[in-house]
């Protein structure tokens, strides 16, 4: 999976685009212009190949929103949470009208999934997860998270659980550094793993692991542990859906090595698909390394990944449950200029 310069598709990302390698296009705020101009980018993406590439966003809410003029603005995960001490029922109700209503807005312009809901636990430690996990209570995670899928698979979108197997309770930031937590497993099965084997068991899509080493556990970062992905994640949990990984250039992936090495050791682990982003250069390297790579069980899990139950705009604005999405919000009272004001941890464009 790969992204692009700007708010159009390059006559060179074209070429990059129809590489037998290339599996998939991740958008960013960079690319986002108008809902008008992202649908004739997607469309311009559908139509390079057959079957058509992955097209995909972080659509989080709150400080992880990357198309927001036109679109309804998000709360950010932990809103839901708030909500969730005071009222459990009108929370889940609210937290999947509004994942529908995410949902909906992205697939009518062609996008096919957002890389959410984060499963991980809000701890007070870590910064970059922060708010963007919906509570500190992981039975609480797993309620708004199902809740948040259920919304989002009504409106036709794939859920991408992150980031497996916790990255909540650790204080460093892995697109930065190289974050170690040291708990053990049974402290891990008891809290962090809790969200993932709940969602799991209720039909998630697709699952994205940490960029964070497990030092009591295994040796390797998440995203490049077959003992994470393959006898954890495949074989204790029993997990069907899609491994993303995370992204290969992000600091924490430099002690693996070059990016080669990143891409054929996270394949080796059990990624079906890696994402290459904010480095072009890499991208076509990576791409170039694995011209001959195939893995027909990777291409049938991501042949699930494609959005469903596309509408308009005009006609999704028509539709009652948008309308009451769009009063949630309301009721929510998002403050839109502090969300603004905050940094997205995510995205360095």
């Amino acid at each position: 999976m790969l992204d692009l310069q700007g708010t159009e598709v390059t006559a060179a990302e074209k070429e990059l685009l129809g590489h037998p390698a290339t599996g998939g296009v991740i958008l960013f705020s960079r690319n986002f212009e108008s809902p008008e101009q992202i649908q004739q980018i997607t469309s311009q993406i559908h139509e390079i190949r057959k079957p058509a590439l992955l097209i995909a966003v972080d659509q989080e809410g709150g400080r992880v929103q990357r198309f927001k003029e036109g679109f309804a603005r998000l709360p950010a995960a932990a809103r839901f949470g708030d909500l969730y001490q005071h009222d459990h029922q009108k929370a889940l109700r609210i937290t999947a009208d509004i994942a529908w209503l995410m949902a909906s807005e992205l697939r009518s312009v062609g996008v096919d999934f957002s890389f959410a809901p984060v499963l991980d636990i809000n701890s007070g430690l870590s910064q970059v997860i922060g708010d963007r996990a919906f509570h500190q209570n992981p039975a609480a995670i797993s309620q708004l998270a199902r809740a948040w899928m259920k919304g989002a698979h009504e409106a036709g979108m794939p859920s991408v659980g992150k980031h497996f197997p916790g990255h909540g309770c650790v204080e460093a930031d892995s697109h930065h550094e190289l974050p170690v937590d040291h708990r053990s497993y049974t402290d891990m099965e008891a809290l962090d793993l809790l969200p993932f084997a709940e969602l799991i068991e209720a039909g998630l899509d697709a699952i994205m692991p940490a960029h964070v080493i497990y030092d009591q556990i295994d040796p390797h970062l998440a995203g490049f542990s077959a003992f994470w992905l393959k006898d954890v994640l495949r074989k204790k949990m029993a997990f069907q859906g899609v491994i993303f990984s995370d992204d290969l250039t992000m600091a924490a992936t430099e002690s693996v090595g070059d990016y080669v090495d990143r891409a054929n050791l996270s394949l080796e682990a059990g990624c079906d698909m890696i994402l290459v982003c904010n480095n072009q250069p890499a991208a076509e390297t990576v791409l170039d390394a694995l011209v001959e790579y195939s893995n027909p069980v990777s291409q049938s899990r991501l042949a699930r990944m494609h959005g469903r139950h596309q509408m308009t705009r005009q006609r999704l604005r028509l539709q009652p449950r948008y309308q009451n999405a769009m009063r949630h919000l309301s009721e929510l009272e998002i403050d839109q200029t502090l969300t603004l004001s905050l940094d997205d941890p995510t995205d360095y464009t």
